[in-house]
């Protein structure tokens, strides 16, 4: 059972440290109100303006955080914690959080983006030390702004996004619990369930018309992952009796196929890298919240192991897929696996 050790952590944390302030190449989620809004990426985000968008240096950031609270003694502390110094301060925070105040920034990076930066401020959250509690509270206004954002938005929201890619609403709904719970919002949390069950609730007989080319999410598995983290045990097995009916017998057979990746420097293709991650970050959790005498508990860790074993050896070595794979592959090591 593949799990995170020191050696790996350290090389996930050498290559978000080599890339969360690589300016260019980047793509920029950037609407121009006029002329004088031409502007770089370092000049518009003075905090997440590397790892080739928004979003990716975000998550390269809890990557580097999440190694280092784990292991603070590890060989690439010293230089998280100096970079961190650097760039979680209050001024530049205050810039990120400027930005959203543009008119034309209404729909930036939602929904993906905004639970990251949550999920981030989450990660923060659990650190015990000095520097960890300085850069939480530089965050905290920004993440503050995501709330807001989430609590006007998600009762707009009469639809869900089941796309396997950023504005998929499961895998934000997912993190953005994680923040809720850790920082004690309530109400967030309270608006998140009831999206999800008036969203899933009644969800039959998934059939998984998947992968397509350039998906780094599972719809199917995404969704029933989040029904784990928001409903009670009992109640999700009773779920996914009903969404996964034929989850003993392996059907949807696409799902316990990790997908094949034909060019890993075509940035979309090499989402599919992606996509056998975070299937394996669903497979465990689906699997923990099994009892222990339910067949269909190893069915799933098998199917979580068959997707690591394809995909971890991808993680690094292109660099349209180390800049972001680091974090999906954290996400499933830290998964519970039994």
């Amino acid at each position: 059972m593949a799990v995170l050790t020191p050696d790996i952590a350290a090389l996930y944390a050498r290559t978000a440290l080599g890339h969360v302030t690589r300016e260019y190449p980047n793509k920029l989620d950037h609407v121009l109100e006029s002329a004088a809004d031409a502007q770089g990426p370092r000049a518009l985000h003075p905090v997440f303006f590397g790892s080739f968008d928004w979003h990716s240096c975000v998550h390269g950031w809890w990557t580097l955080f999440t190694v280092y609270r784990l292991y603070p003694e590890g060989p690439e502390a010293g230089r998280i914690h100096a970079l961190a110094d650097s760039l979680f301060t209050a001024d530049k925070i205050a810039a990120e959080v400027a930005y959203l105040a543009r008119p034309s920034s209404r729909g930036f990076e939602r929904p993906y983006g905004w639970a990251w930066c949550l999920m981030l401020a989450a990660e923060l959250a659990r650190h015990q030390t000095d520097p960890g509690r300085r850069w939480a509270a530089a965050l905290k206004p920004l993440a503050d702004a995501f709330v807001q954002r989430f609590m006007a938005y998600l009762p707009l929201s009469t639809y869900p996004v089941r796309v396997g890619t950023h504005y998929n609403t499961a895998f934000a709904l997912r993190l953005v619990l994680d923040y809720a719970d850790e920082a004690g919002e309530a109400a967030l949390a309270a608006l998140c369930r009831e999206r999800i069950i008036a969203w899933h609730g009644e969800d039959r007989d998934c059939q998984a018309w998947e992968p397509s080319q350039d998906e780094f999410l599972s719809p199917a598995l995404m969704e029933a992952e989040l029904m784990r983290r928001a409903l009670a045990p009992d109640s999700f097995v009773d779920w996914l009796d009903r969404f996964l009916p034929r989850l003993a017998e392996q059907q949807p057979q696409t799902l316990f196929t990790p997908a094949s990746v034909s060019d890993r420097s075509d940035g979309k293709i090499a989402h599919l890298d992606g996509l056998n991650l975070s299937r394996a970050w669903c497979w465990r959790g689906i699997a923990s919240a099994l009892p222990a005498d339910d067949a269909r508990r190893a069915v799933a860790l098998t199917a979580a192991t068959r997707h690591l074993d394809v995909a971890l050896p991808q993680v690094t070595g292109d660099y349209m897929g180390e800049h972001w794979l680091a974090s999906f592959a954290l996400l499933a090591l830290l998964a519970p696996a039994a």
